[in-house]
C-alpha cells in the first residue's frame, strides 16, 4: 500500500539544506524505502490479534502490577505503619524508589530533546520508546511521595499552591515542595513533547488502518493531520520549542531532587556535589534502562536494521562517560569525609564502608564503579547479550546507591540513643516490585498500540531522502 505522506516527506526533507535528510548508513539498514520503513513499523500496531510473546509478557506484567494494587490497597487500609520506616529512618523505600524512578526517566528527555537540538541522527530509532519510558517512569515515581505522606487525599490539598483566605500556603522553603513543581513540570513537558512527535505517525496509522473504528480512534488523536507544508512548519516550531523547554529540565529536575538531601544538615547529605552527581547518576541509570528495553525489543520485533550497532555502542559510551562521573562523585564523598576533619562526616563515610550496611555499599561500588569499566573495550560494547546484563547490573547498583544514601545517614544520625536499623517489609518490596510491573504493563500497551519508532524521522535518513542541491550550488 502506497504511503500517502511520501511526497510531503520528500519535500520536507528537501526543505532542510542543513543536512537534516542526509543518509547515514550506520543508523539504518541498507535497502529500505519509504514504504518498507512504514510497513515494518506500522505492522506491529495494525496487525490483527496479539503476538504470543507479547501476550505472555503482558499477562506476567499485569500479574506483577496486581501485587502493587494489593500493597497499595492494604496501605490505605492500615496506614504507613506496614512499611519498615521507624523513628530515625523516616525515609525508607518510598524515597529510595522515588529518586530511582526519576533517574530512570532522564535518558528519554536527553535523547529526545538535547540530541534533537544537536541534530544527532542516531536518536531517531530510540527516541520514541525512550520518551515513553520517561513518562511511565515519572508516573511510577510520583506514586511513592504521594502515599508516603500517609493520607494522599489530604496531602494533595495541602501541597497544592493555591491562594486562600486562611493563609495555609505550603512551605516554599521546603525542597519537598520544590519537587512538586519540578516533577510536575517535567511530566507535563515530557507528555506534550512525546504526543506532538506522535502526530504524523498517528496520521499514517490512521490512513493505513482497515478497521473503521481503528481508523477513527487514530484519526481523533492525529488531530486532523494531513501532511501539508503548514502542518510540517507548525510541527517543527512546536518540536523545537518543547525541546528548548525540556533541555534545562534534564539538569533541573534531578538537581531539585538532590536538594531534598543537600539542603539538610544530615552528614552524608549536606554536600554541594549532590546536584551534578545526581544528574550524572540519573542519565547513567536512564541509559542503562534504555538498553535494557531496546535490546529485547530489537530482537523480538526484528528491528536490527533500525536499532543498529551504532545505537547500541553510542548508548554504551554514554553509560561509560556518566559512570565515570558517578565514580568521581563517590571518590569526592570519601575524600571530603576524611579531609573535612569533621567527626560526623568521618563517621558517616566509615559507617557506609564498614558499618551495618557495608555489604550494600561495596556491592554498589562493584555494580556502578568496577563492572562498567568493561565498556572501555569495543568487544564488550558490541556484545549485545553482555550489554543487556551490564545494564541490569547498573540499574541494580543505582538502586543500591539511593538506598545507601538515604538509610545509612538516617540510621546513624546525631543522637546515638535513637540509632536503629532499617529493612523494608514485604509490603515495601511488594510496592516496589509492583511498580516494575506497572511500568512494564504500560510499556507493553505502548508497543502494541503506538508506533514504537518514529516513521517519519526514519524516512528522512534513507538514501532516497537525500537533499537536492539548488542550481548553481557547489
Amino acid at each position: 500500500m502506497a504511503d500517502r505522506h511520501q511526497p510531503a516527506l520528500e519535500s520536507h526533507a528537501e526543505a532542510h539544506p542543513s543536512g537534516m535528510a542526509r543518509t547515514h548508513s550506520d543508523v539504518v539498514g541498507p535497502g529500505h524505502s519509504f514504504g518498507s520503513i512504514t510497513d515494518k513499523i506500522a505492522s506491529a500496531v495494525l496487525r490483527p490479534g496479539f503476538l504470543p510473546g507479547w501476550l505472555v509478557g503482558f499477562v506476567i506484567a499485569f500479574a506483577v502490577m496486581s501485587m502493587f494494587l494489593l500493597a497499595i490497597s492494604w496501605l490505605l487500609i492500615k496506614g504507613t505503619g506496614i512499611w519498615g520506616v521507624n523513628v530515625p529512618v523516616g525515609w525508607g523505600f518510598a524515597i529510595v524508589n522515588f529518586v530511582w524512578w526519576i533517574g530512570i526517566g532522564h535518558a528519554g528527555t536527553l535523547i529526545s530533546a538535547i540530541l534533537l537540538l544537536f541534530r544527532q541522527k542516531w536518536r531517531m530509532s530510540i527516541s520514541r520508546f525512550a520518551e515513553a519510558m520517561t513518562i511511565f517512569a515519572v508516573m511510577c515515581a510520583a506514586i511513592f511521595p504521594v502515599f508516603h505522606t500517609g493520607r494522599p487525599w489530604l496531602a494533595a490539598y495541602w501541597l497544592f499552591p493555591y491562594p486562600n483566605t486562611m493563609g495555609l500556603w505550603p512551605q516554599f522553603r521546603s525542597p519537598l515542595i520544590w519537587d512538586v513543581f519540578a516533577v510536575s513540570t517535567y511530566a507535563t513537558v515530557s507528555v506534550l513533547f512525546w504526543y506532538v512527535g506522535l502526530i504524523p505517525d498517528l496520521a499514517t496509522t490512521r490512513d493505513r488502518a482497515q478497521n473503521i473504528w481503528v481508523k477513527r480512534i487514530y484519526g481523533v488523536f492525529a488531530l486532523g493531520w494531513r501532511g501539508s507544508a503548514m502542518h510540517w512548519q507548525r510541527y517543527e516550531v512546536a518540536s523545537l520549542l518543547l525541546a528548548g523547554l525540556a533541555t534545562p529540565l534534564v539538569l533541573s529536575v534531578h538537581t531539585v531532587v538532590s536538594f531534598d538531601f543537600a539542603v539538610s544538615v544530615i552528614p552524608g547529605w549536606h554536600a554541594t556535589i549532590f546536584p551534578p552527581y545526581f544528574v550524572a547518576g540519573a542519565i547513567y541509570s536512564g541509559f542503562a534502562m534504555v538498553l535494557t528495553l531496546a535490546i529485547p525489543i530489537r530482537a523480538y520485533y526484528g528491528l536490527e536494521d533500525f536499532i543498529t550497532m551504532r545505537h547500541i555502542q553510542n548508548m554504551a559510551k554514554v553509560m561509560l562517560a556518566t559512570g565515570l562521573i558517578v565514580v568521581y562523585g563517590y571518590s569526592v564523598e570519601a575524600f571530603m569525609g576524611w579531609y573535612s576533619a569533621n567527626r560526623y562526616e568521618t563517621f558517616m563515610i566509615s559507617n557506609r564502608m564498614f558499618g551495618n550496611y557495608w555489604y550494600m555499599y561495596w556491592f554498589l561500588i562493584l555494580c556502578n564503579g568496577v563492572t562498567p569499566q568493561l565498556l572501555w573495550f569495543k568487544k564488550v560494547r558490541t556484545n549485545v547479550g553482555l550489554l543487556f546484563v551490564l545494564s541490569l547490573v547498573v540499574n541494580t547498583g543505582m538502586w543500591l546507591e539511593r538506598f545507601v544514601i538515604v538509610v545509612t545517614s538516617l540510621s546513624r544520625d546525631f543522637l546515638p540513643s535513637s540509632w536503629s536499623m532499617y529493612a523494608g517489609t514485604r509490603w515495601d518490596w511488594m510496592t516496589y516490585i509492583g511498580t516494575l510491573g506497572l511500568f512494564t504493563w504500560l510499556l507493553f500497551l505502548f508497543l502494541r498500540f503506538v508506533p514504537m519508532i518514529s516513521m517519519f524521522e526514519m524516512r528522512t535518513i534513507i538514501p532516497s531522502a537525500k537533499v537536492k542541491k539548488p542550481e548553481g550550488a557547489h
